[in-house]
């Protein structure tokens, strides 16, 4: 028996399943807690029976904290109070075999097992994190407009990097954390990974929850692992997409997970040695979403923040992405800027993918301008399918 009412008139049962199951009685009852009963489910009945009949399991855990009438055992993340048990000796740390009901049983061994396998966590598993050098190859050539917004990219991570030797003897601050802010599709992962390729900068690259692991306590390893294996580089950027999704703000009612791996985050950061040549960039489209934490000095405290482009910018962006593609000569990139407003980026791109369907399914090896334009309507109506802005569409005489 687990407990009962105020006026000890009901009965709550602990069941072996783990399930709990609750007896009326027409009378005060004078059982206490811990009381051992057989009960039946199909009519309620219930008797006292020896304590021996219930089938107690022990667990593994590591004590925490060791009273006189109390010991406190970690059981995988789980703190769970259990009275001391004087026959055995044990101590903090120890790595116990345990019962609710008796304590601890025995000491296993003296360190506390952690519940990871480190082998499984050696430089394969950050390696998957690190990105090939050949797929870094692109340059700010390929990146269209928001030549504002690389110029700051560029002197907040690049030059850092480049240049860690010289700063350091100027005695300036190391720039530890850089935050791009921005709707999605503007263009904050290609950016940070040309920034990569431009310096010669080892880019592991981490997306959003990829970083979790079902193991309690790995993630915060392999976090810890990717952050050494990083700063024994020569430069390297860690970068977070989404980051939101990573280290949200921490509440009562966040994950535990998310929480630790929140503040091992805060401990990595703040734990760079002056020798480190590492930066840490990150992308979100919610920064109010962030843990306050990351924001104060020392951390995430300069931003990019990437805007939506601009009509240069955008019949910039659409010129670039058609020199790698097979197109007809004097395509219409200033019209289809022109209809383009409030667009991002990676819709612009959609269009030469719309366009090359088009143009392969009419047996052409090249996009001419009605494919171009056909592929500008089918992103247009996508858009407003999914709620983007309505954009009127292209008339016979505009082309």
């Amino acid at each position: 028996m687990r407990a009962t009412s105020p006026d000890r008139r009901r009965l709550f049962l602990a069941l072996p399943t783990g399930q709990v199951a609750t007896v009326d009685l027409s009378e005060p009852s004078d059982l206490e807690p811990g009381t051992v009963v057989s009960f039946r489910v199909d009519d309620g009945h219930f008797e006292v029976v020896p304590g021996d009949v219930w089938p107690e399991e022990s667990w593994l855990g590591v004590v925490r904290l060791r009273l006189d009438d109390v010991t406190v055992v970690d059981g995988g993340g789980r703190l769970v109070k259990v009275p001391t048990n004087p026959s055995v000796e044990y101590s903090l740390g120890n790595t116990v075999e345990v019962k609710d009901a008796s304590g601890v049983l025995r000491v296993l061994a003296e360190e506390p097992i952690r519940m990871l396998d480190l082998p499984g966590l050696g430089d394969e598993a950050v390696r998957a994190f690190l990105t090939n050098s050949e797929d870094l190859s692109t340059s700010f050539d390929d990146f269209g407009g928001m030549r504002d917004v690389v110029a700051r990219a560029r002197e907040l991570i690049e030059v850092p990097l480049r240049h860690h030797a010289a700063l350091a003897t100027i005695g300036a601050r190391p720039i530890k954390g850089v935050l791009f802010t921005g709707p999605p599709g503007t263009g904050k992962t290609m950016l940070a990974r040309i920034i990569a390729g431009n310096a010669g900068a080892a880019f592991y690259e981490i997306s959003g929850p990829e970083i979790f692991s079902k193991w309690y306590g790995q993630s915060e390893e392999l976090l810890r692992r990717i952050f050494a294996h990083a700063a024994r580089q020569e430069r390297a950027i860690v970068f977070f997409d989404e980051i939101d999704s990573v280290a949200s703000q921490r509440s009562d009612d966040a994950h535990e997970a998310s929480r630790r791996v929140v503040a091992q985050l805060l401990t990595l950061m703040d734990g760079f040695s002056p020798d480190s040549n590492v930066v840490v960039v990150a992308t979100t489209n919610r920064p109010q979403d962030i843990d306050v934490a990351l924001r104060r000095p020392g951390r995430f405290d300069w931003e990019v923040t990437f805007g939506l482009p601009t009509r240069s910018d955008r019949e910039h962006i659409l010129v670039v992405t058609a020199q790698k593609l097979a197109t007809a000569e004097l395509l219409p990139h200033g019209l289809i800027a022109d209809k383009t407003e409030s667009w991002s980026a990676a819709e612009l791109a959609a269009i030469w993918s719309e366009a090359a369907l088009l143009a392969v399914s009419d047996r052409r090896d090249l996009i001419m301008t009605e494919d171009y334009f056909g592929g500008y309507e089918r992103v247009a109506a996508q858009r407003r399918r999914a709620g983007g802005n309505l954009l009127a569409p292209l008339i016979t005489n505009e082309q």
